[in-house]
């Protein structure tokens, strides 16, 4: 049976590796783990993990810019991780698992070093429960036919949910959210902004834009400037993420990379827009926006420019989820968490403090769909009736009061468009 392992020598604080045959069966394999993680000091298992290749910045060429994950782990996969920390050493490189992330460049060594140890599976590499070992594989074939520029592959390991310091840490938990791995407003972005460099787009690719400025003249001149689609810290969501099959992104400006799209949601143009750490839980549909943090539940609709703030847009720093089957109607505006069945007509402002009318008889009636609620008066503030079910919200044409009443309609989403 063919076995690699390492040893430590506590003195030189070095990793000695001894290196036999290329593993051949599932129990070498897995064998071969439990040495990596018993002898490995400090050793533990990553939160999310995953190898990427890397835009670097045209003057600054050891920059990042960039990071595309062909797949992502998270939670999962723990084989892998530690055969990736195992090659690591054969290059010389010891992971300090003491750090929240750690970002490492790899070569050809390191690719052959993991499929030596992945042999065992080589046969069943492109399943769905070894996607690892199909990039690492993919990876290695591409090198040796195309080449690589140096320092263009990386493999990334996140240890600790903490605040963000890389730009190739950054990318893998917005992988996490886009491909749904973790929840929604459940994993620590602090730092993403302050990571990430904000550079021009074109066509998927990002570019310093002090190198636009340093090469301006010549690049118009020669007809060689490029056409730049925006400019933004975030990429955009259709240019890492492949959506559901029944899931429709009719502008791909309108959803930012972070946002996490449930089967079944369609964005329409115009005024829409989902906010990375932002949007739904089912089919939904977005005609208006759904800033950072904000949730939407399945069945609801976002009326043509209806606007849920997010943390970043005056709401004290409270995220709002809407519920099931509710609707904001066209040009609203909700700065509250609404439940099932709601209703927010066309035009209309809630906010936390927003004065609401509600009389005695809708007062029982909204009581009957919330259990345990007991309202006192008839005057409340926005506040007040926050996650609150089959509330319809509107405004005396009249007097301009904002009311509230027990919604009488069912908010149902066309399924032929789903």
């Amino acid at each position: 049976m063919s076995l690699a392992f390492f040893k430590y020598n506590s003195s030189q604080k070095l990793f000695k590796r001894e290196f036999m045959e290329t593993i051949q069966t599932t129990e070498a394999f897995k064998a071969l783990i439990e040495n990596i993680k018993s002898t490995t000091p400090n050793y533990k298992d990553p939160l999310g993990f995953g190898i990427c290749r890397v835009d670097l910045g045209q003057l600054n060429v050891e920059k990042t810019l960039q990071a595309t994950y062909p797949i992502i782990n998270w939670n999962e996969n723990f084989g892998s991780a530690a055969i990736f920390v195992r090659a690591l050493v054969e290059q010389g490189i010891e992971v300090d698992f003491n750090q929240t992330e750690v970002v490492c460049t790899i070569n050809l060594n390191f690719l052959k070093s993991c499929l030596a140890a992945f042999t065992p599976y080589s046969d069943e590499a492109y399943g769905a429960a070894h996607r690892n070992i199909q990039v690492v594989s993919a990876l290695y074939s591409q090198i040796v036919t195309h080449g690589s520029l140096e320092g263009e592959f990386k493999v990334t390991f996140i240890y600790e949910d903490a605040p963000l310091k890389s730009v190739e840490a950054t990318y893998l938990k917005l992988y996490a959210l886009s491909l749904a791995k973790v929840k929604l407003r459940e994993i620590n972005l602090n730092g993403a902004f302050g990571a990430l460099p904000n550079v021009a787009w074109s066509n998927g690719q990002p570019i310093e834009l002090d190198y636009l400025r340093e090469f301006e003249i010549e690049l118009k001149l020669a007809n060689e400037y490029p056409h730049i689609d925006f400019v933004d810290k975030f990429p955009r969501f259709l240019q890492h993420i492949i959506p559901a099959d029944n899931t429709r992104i009719l502008d791909t400006s309108k959803v930012r990379f972070g946002a996490q799209l449930a089967a079944g949601t369609t964005v329409m143009p115009g005024a829409s827009y989902i906010n990375f750490n932002a949007g739904t839980t089912g089919p939904v549909m977005v005609e208006g926006r759904i800033s950072s943090s904000a949730i939407v539940g399945a069945g609801s609709d976002i009326g043509g420019g209806a606007s849920i703030l997010g943390v970043l847009s005056g709401t004290d720093g409270n995220p709002i989820s809407i519920g099931k089957n509710t609707l904001l109607g066209a040009n609203s505006t909700c700065g509250i968490p609404m439940g099932d069945g709601c209703i927010l007509d066309a035009g209309v402002a809630i906010l936390a403090g927003t004065k609401i009318g509600i009389n005695p008889k809708e007062i029982a009636r909204i009581e009957e769909v919330n259990e345990n609620l007991k309202l006192e008066g008839t005057i409340f503030k926005g506040r007040d009736l926050s996650g609150l079910n089959g509330i319809h919200f509107r405004q005396n044409s009249q007097t301009g009061e904002i009311t509230a009443s027990r919604s009488t309609k069912e908010v149902k989403l066309n399924t032929d468009l789903h």
